[in-house]
């Protein structure tokens, strides 16, 4: 099998892991590892896990039905699709506007804040859109992998070299339980850590155009397509595991608290690399962060402007499930001239900003990891295809906590 065709086997799971690697690990992780120590790697780590299954159902659904989730939706009944849309469409600008301020912040970090921070943020959501219109599916597939890779790289060794400073006494630390601030930033890691649940449609979406570029003959089995989300999906894991480990041994270590401003706050992340790996390479990580945090925007676009024309043509009830390239470039406009709204007037303090976003995520997750149960159990699969007992006992368990932890968030806040 050619190297291409593999990296197109691939090609979901890291586009996935290209979305994942921005906000929940640049930002939130590295906040969680400054503030707690190592106290929150158990947050980090019980959160992937529990939000697995929803992600797999996503590449099982599509894989052996040949349609996205959305049409899983639509069989268990309309009533599905506009809960879908109710939950997640209200969310989708303020996604975009905190994305695009994160790598705003990132680039002003690295040449200065050449314009105000609405106006720069607008011109990344301005530029991603421009370069998915222009290239498309495919663009998204051949970028991601090149820009995370030095990112990857820079970030091991980083860890490594600070992991003598991390106060390891933090990780069986559960004060923070007992503090409101503390239960409340927890849901805002949690929130895209990895993704937002509502990314499991858009990755059964890659996963149906991933499958469609195929030669004949080179489709994988179920198992292998399985595999080639997983290990993407560890790699996330570990990635934002790294970034706690790097704000623990840096700025914990050094009582250095994490400022409010997307510069400030990206400064600080520059400043890591720069006392673990020297200038020249903190310069270089610094330039892979804002590639990745782009590819991070423009994977988050792609991801809605597939999913809205896909859900209103499933909501016609049309054969053909994808929508035309006039329908998502029109959602890629009207989406990204929203979050554009959002900046100039809604943003304040970016962290602050960055928490209610990724916390309204989190309480429509256990909603939406239900639908994603329930799509798999009751709706038209093999039987091979169908989650084992202790998949669907992880789901369930992940839906119960996540749905525990947003009762918490609004009784708290």
């Amino acid at each position: 099998m050619t190297r291409d065709i593999l990296r197109r086997l691939a090609g979901p799971g890291l586009i996935f892991t290209g979305a994942a690697i921005g906000t929940s690990h640049l930002v939130q992780s590295t906040r969680a590892g400054a503030m707690f120590g190592a106290a929150l790697m158990g947050v980090i780590v019980l959160a992937t896990l529990l939000k697995y299954p929803a992600y797999r159902f996503g590449v099982d659904y599509a894989h052996v039905r040949g349609r996205s989730l959305l049409s899983g939706y639509r069989e268990l009944g309309v009533w599905a699709v506009l809960l879908f849309l109710i939950a997640v469409l209200p969310l989708v600008p303020i996604v975009y506007a905190a994305l695009g301020a994160a790598t705003a912040g990132i680039f002003a970090a690295i040449v200065g804040p050449l314009l105000p921070m609405p106006m720069m943020a607008s011109l990344v959501i301005a530029l991603a859109s421009i370069l998915l219109l222009v290239g498309g599916y495919r663009l998204l597939d051949k970028v991601n992998g090149v820009l995370l890779a030095f990112l990857v790289i820079a970030t091991v060794i980083t860890t490594v070299l600070v992991l003598p400073r991390v106060e390891w006494g933090t990780l069986t630390d559960f004060a923070w339980t007992q503090e409101t601030a503390a239960l409340l930033f927890i849901v805002a890691l949690a929130g895209f850590m990895p993704n937002p649940v509502d990314v499991s449609v858009a990755l059964s979406l890659w996963k149906v155009e991933a499958d469609r570029t195929l030669p004949e003959g080179a489709h994988p089995t179920l198992g292998e397509a399985r595999s080639s989300f997983l290990w993407p999906y560890v790699m996330t894991t570990v990635m934002a595991l790294c970034f706690c480990i790097m704000g623990a041994g840096v700025m914990h270590a050094q009582d250095i608290a994490p400022l409010s401003d997307a510069p400030g706050f990206a400064g600080q992340l520059v400043n890591l690399y720069r006392e673990a790996l020297g200038p020249s390479a903190a310069a270089l990580a610094a330039i892979a962060a804002l590639s990745v945090m782009l590819t991070t925007v423009i994977a988050a676009i792609d991801a809605y402007a597939r999913t809205v024309p896909a859900a209103i043509q499933v909501l016609r009830g049309a054969d053909q499930e994808s929508g035309t390239r006039t329908q998502y470039a029109g959602a890629t406009l009207v989406l990204a001239a929203l979050a554009m709204v959002v900046l100039f007037t809604l943003m304040r303090e970016f962290t602050t900003f960055l928490d209610f976003v990724t916390s309204a995520t989190f309480v429509v997750a256990p909603l939406l990891a239900l639908l994603n149960y329930l799509v798999v159990t009751r709706c038209e699969m093999p039987e091979d295809a169908r989650p084992s007992a202790a998949m669907k006992a992880l789901s369930l368990t992940g839906v119960a906590v996540m749905g525990a932890l947003a009762v918490m968030y609004f009784v708290l806040v």
